[in-house]
C-alpha cells in the first residue's frame, strides 16, 4: 500500500509568519494614516466603488450624524440615543460597513490576536485541534493567527517573539514548549503562554490523561488474551508519548509481562511501517501491539498485514487519538479517543481564567480519554 494522503489538501491550513507580517503590516499602515488624518481607521469591508475600506466617516455622512456617534454605536455599553443608533445602524449595513478591530487593538495596545503554534499543522490529529480551537477563539471574538514552526528552540522563539510584536492576547503551543529564555520576556510582557499536550513548570497547560489511556489499551490487550506485548514509539518522543509508552510499560510489568518497544523516525504512517518491520525482524511476533498515535497504528497494521499476519486473530492492535481515518473501513482502528472539543474548552477556560488574574498560580487542566472499541482487538477471551 502507498503511502495514504491522509489530509485533504483543503483542510492543510495555516499562516505562515511572513504572510501574518505583510497583512498586518498593511492593515497598521492603513490604520495610522487614518489616525493622523483626524478620521478614524478604514474599516475591514472594502467599497467596491472606490477600492478602499469603507470608513466611519462615511457611516456618518450617510446616516447624518456625527463621527463621535458612530463610534459610540459600535462601542459596547456606550451611551447613545436609540434613535441615533438605528440610523446608524442603517447606513452601516447600506454601506457594508464594518468596525476596525486592529485600529482599535493598537488604541488599546493589544491586538485579540491569540497565537496558535505548531510544528505538524498537516498531521490530522494537530489539523482537528487546529480547526477546534481556531473555532472556540472566534466565538471568544478573538483572531486566531496560526504559525507553523521547525522543531527547534529557535523558530519557537522567533514565533513567540513576532506574536509578542504584534500584542497577541495569548500564546497557545500545540507543539515544543517555550525556552526558558522566552518566559521572562512574555511574563514581563503580560502575555499569557498555554500548553497543550507537553509540560512546562509554572505554565498553564491542558493534557490528556495519558497514564489512564495507556491502562484502558493494555488492559483490553490482556483482557484479549495477548501476553507478548509491543509499544510502537518514535525515536525522540514527546511528553504525550513517553508517557503513553512508560505507563503501558509499567501496567503491563505490574501484570507479570514484559513488553517490547520499537521506535521510529517519525511518528506517522511510514514509522508505524518501519516500526512493525523492526518487531517482525527482532523475534517472535507479538500478539498485542500499542501505538502512541493512531498514524503509526495504520502503518503498522498494514505491515503486519503484508506480511501474512491476521489482524485480529493473530495480533491485536490499539492506536490513540481516534483520527477520523480511524473509522475506514480498511483499519476499523480500536483507539483511544481524545476530544478536539474539549481541549478548545479547556483552553477557553484557562485563557479566561489566566486574563481575569495574572498572578493566580498555574492552571493544569486533564481531561479523560475513551477506549473507542472496533475491529482490530480480538473479543475478550
Amino acid at each position: 500500500m502507498n503511502h495514504p494522503d491522509f489530509l485533504p489538501a483543503a483542510t492543510r491550513f495555516f499562516i505562515v509568519p511572513s504572510l501574518i507580517v505583510a497583512m498586518l503590516c498593511n492593515t497598521i499602515m492603513n490604520a495610522f494614516r487614518g489616525m493622523s488624518s483626524g478620521v478614524e481607521p478604514v474599516s475591514d469591508t472594502r467599497d467596491s466603488n472606490q477600492g478602499r475600506f469603507v470608513s466611519a466617516q462615511a457611516v456618518a455622512e450617510r446616516a447624518g450624524v456625527s463621527r463621535s456617534a458612530v463610534s459610540r454605536a459600535f462601542t459596547p455599553g456606550a451611551s447613545i440615543a436609540p434613535a441615533t443608533l438605528a440610523q446608524v445602524q442603517e447606513a452601516a449595513a447600506a454601506l457594508g460597513y464594518q468596525v476596525n478591530d486592529l485600529a482599535r487593538g493598537l488604541l488599546a495596545n493589544r491586538s485579540r490576536l491569540v497565537g496558535l503554534v505548531t510544528s505538524d499543522a498537516d498531521a490530522p490529529f494537530q489539523a482537528q485541534m487546529v480547526a477546534a480551537i481556531s473555532h472556540a477563539l472566534i466565538e471568544r471574538t478573538n483572531v486566531p493567527a496560526i504559525i507553523s514552526i521547525g522543531p527547534t528552540a529557535d523558530d519557537i522563539a522567533n514565533a513567540s517573539c513576532q506574536l509578542l510584536r504584534y500584542r497577541a492576547e495569548a500564546t497557545v503551543f500545540l507543539s515544543g514548549s517555550p525556552p526558558a529564555s522566552l518566559l521572562e520576556l512574555t511574563r514581563r510582557n503580560g502575555q499569557p503562554l498555554i500548553l497543550v499536550n507537553r509540560a512546562e513548570t509554572g505554565l498553564d497547560s491542558v493534557h490528556c490523561d495519558d497514564r489512564d489511556g495507556a491502562q484502558q489499551a493494555f488492559e483490553a490487550l490482556r483482557l484479549a488474551g495477548a501476553c507478548r506485548f509491543a509499544v510502537v514509539n518514535r525515536a525522540n518522543p514527546s511528553l504525550s508519548f513517553s508517557v503513553r509508552e512508560h505507563a503501558f510499560v509499567e501496567f503491563a510489568a505490574a501484570s507479570g509481562f514484559e513488553t517490547k518497544i520499537v521506535r521510529a523516525g517519525r511518528a506517522d504512517y511510514d514509522g508505524g511501517k518501519e516500526a512493525a518491520r523492526q518487531l517482525l525482524a527482532s523475534g517472535p511476533a507479538p500478539d498485542a501491539v500499542f501505538c502512541v498515535d493512531d498514524l503509526m497504528a495504520f502503518g503498522t497494521l498494514d505491515h503486519l498485514r503484508g506480511a501474512g499476519l491476521r489482524v485480529p486473530n493473530d495480533v491485536s492492535v490499539i492506536g490513540f487519538d481516534d483520527i477520523p481515518m480511524a473509522t475506514w473501513s480498511s483499519y476499523r482502528l480500536t483507539t483511544l479517543r481524545q476530544d478536539p472539543r474539549r481541549i478548545a474548552r479547556d483552553v477557553i477556560s484557562i485563557l479566561d481564567r489566566r486574563l481575569a488574574e495574572p498572578d493566580s498560580p498555574p492552571i493544569s487542566l486533564y481531561f479523560p480519554v475513551e477506549l473507542v472499541v472496533r475491529e482490530t482487538v480480538r473479543a475478550r477471551r
